[in-house]
């Protein structure tokens, strides 16, 4: 019943995992069955997710349904950006130049680094007393 058109794609960013389905339409952005707008109330998150549709002409030629989990605000939207680039790529293999000469082809590889014992944090010592 008409599936020959859609496109699908995972996107990741630390620890969320976006899972994304594109199709010819009108330009909604529905993530995890709300529209983008409800879903990401930081103009930065928003802004995050357009960019691939912003660089490639195409914003308002597709329509994109995205589940999303796991991660925070900004994490989630760089995995829907991941997740509509790697989905761009199926529908025009042209766009991949275009695409990483921003830097959205490939996956960001930084996570959040564990904390070690003996130690305040990652990173951070505790306290050093001379006496």
């Amino acid at each position: 019943m008409g599936q020959e058109n859609i496109y699908y794609a995972t996107g990741r960013r630390k620890t969320a995992v976006a899972r994304t389905w594109l199709k010819p339409g009108k330009g909604e952005i529905i993530i995890n069955n709300k529209p983008m707008n409800e879903y990401f109330t930081v103009d930065a998150a928003k802004q995050i997710t357009a960019q691939p549709l912003e660089l490639t002409n195409t914003v308002g030629e597709f329509d994109i349904r995205v589940t999303v989990k796991g991660g925070g605000t900004v994490g989630q939207a760089g995995a829907v950006r991941h997740g509509i680039t790697q989905a761009l790529f199926l529908i025009n293999p042209d766009f991949r130049a275009i695409l990483k000469r921003a830097g959205f082809v490939k996956r960001d590889p930084r996570k959040k680094e564990r904390k070690k014992y003996g130690q305040k944090g990652a990173r951070a010592r505790f306290q050093f007393s001379k006496r």
